[in-house]
């Protein structure tokens, strides 16, 4: 349930103009669990130590953790109806650890999403600012979880830019067709790869730290499908050079009764200047089923083809062909009201951490394994409330 903070009618400058009616609203999520992991490495890895399994003894861990269905957030959303179909429209949203306060996204106020734009009814919608890149908005409804912040591989599925810094972004709904494009000039987020790098809009360097994306997606009854396509080009060296990380995607959908099953594929090419530094192929299938009005049961796999990747993640390292990870998650979602839930989430992984947590995503996750193992469990048991 959201709160509505005001609701009122803007006064015309000119005489008979019409009066448009703005409303914000404050929204927000509260998310966190006790959670157990099993075989994790004792020693943090730095891209300078980059090793599977990562250095440090093998243990197993007990704490508190923000985020187990949902990422932690508390945001604002506005709208104006300026008349004739037209509307303005702005969104801040700031991610937060509720397990010790402290800003998420490496610290931004507004990490999350921070845009402001219009909106047509017959045209669509142009926003300019932090925002989710196409092929993120795409896959939504095709990952079995929903984006669940600790047991979905997002990162590796779509990269460390999914969030993107400096981004026009277009969004047009046609009947049950939805059509996105974006264009970032400068993504903000530092590569694997050089993880001290400039993050765009550079004078004389234009291709530096851009990206742009597109996606196309059906939706008809029970039926869904999406294609959607992203590429991030980031600095590389100190002197500027750029890489093309590029990722396609395919995924489609379909719901009957109580249950949906989905199914889906991403294609991904990670060139440096000279070299690969990554190439696979994701494959995810999972399905959803609601129990109950207040119990809903997600059960997903998650497949990659890993054939080449570069550790360090540097333009020097060594290109190794590993073992394929593969992923189980299951969770158990109970709702006590419209507004609170408490769940249980839980994944096994082989051949890597959870969420194939590895040098090629920055260790977004922080989930290492310890030296000599070759597989991770975790569980977390929480609550979540939705304001």
């Amino acid at each position: 349930m959201k709160k509505s903070l005001l609701a009122l009618a803007a006064l015309g400058t000119f005489a008979g103009a019409a009066q448009a009616q703005s409303s914000v609203t404050l929204y927000g999520v509260v998310d966190a669990n006790i959670e157990y992991v099993s075989n994790m490495s004792q020693s943090t890895p730095t891209t300078a130590s980059v090793t599977n399994p990562f250095p440090g003894a093998a243990h197993n861990l007990v704490r508190l953790n923000s985020g187990g269905l949902s990422g932690s957030r508390w945001g604002l959303r506005g709208v104006e109806d300026l008349g004739s179909g037209l509307k303005a429209l702005f969104v801040l949203e700031s991610g937060f650890g509720i397990d010790d306060g402290k800003l998420q996204q490496g610290g931004r106020l507004f990490g999350r999403q921070a845009f402001v734009g219009l909106e047509s009814s017959s045209f669509g919608r142009v926003t300019l600012g932090r925002q989710y890149t196409s092929m993120f908005d795409a896959l939504a409804n095709f990952s079995p979880a929903g984006y669940a912040t600790q047991y979905e591989p997002v990162v590796f599925q779509l990269g460390s830019n999914f969030r993107e810094d400096n981004t026009v972004k277009y969004t047009g709904v046609f009947g049950p067709v939805t059509a996105e494009a974006h264009w970032s000039f400068g993504v903000g987020t530092p590569s694997p790869w050089f993880a001290n790098a400039a993050t765009g809009e550079v004078p004389g360097q234009f291709r530096r730290d851009s990206a742009y994306g597109a996606a196309v997606s059906y939706a008809a009854g029970p039926f869904g499908a999406t294609a959607a396509y992203d590429q991030y080009n980031p600095t590389l060296n100190a002197a500027g050079a750029t890489g093309s990380f590029k990722k396609a995607a395919f995924a489609g959908s379909y719901a009957f009764g109580p249950a949906k099953i989905m199914a889906g594929y991403r294609w991904g090419l990670n060139n440096g200047t000279d070299r690969k530094l990554m190439q696979d192929n994701l494959y995810w299938i999972g399905a959803n089923y609601q129990v109950t009005p207040a119990l809903g049961l997600t059960l997903s796999y998650y497949y990659d083809d890993l054939m080449k990747l570069v550790v360090p993640p540097s333009q020097t390292g060594a290109q190794v062909n590993p073992k394929n990870p593969w992923q189980i998650t299951f969770i158990a979602d109970y709702n006590l009201s419209k507004r609170t839930d408490v769940y249980l989430t839980t994944a096994y992984t082989k051949n890597a951490g959870v969420n194939f947590d590895t040098s090629a995503i920055g260790f977004a996750n922080a989930y290492f394994l310890g030296q000599g193992k070759d597989n991770q469990f975790a569980a977390g048991v929480g609550i979540r409330h939705k304001f």
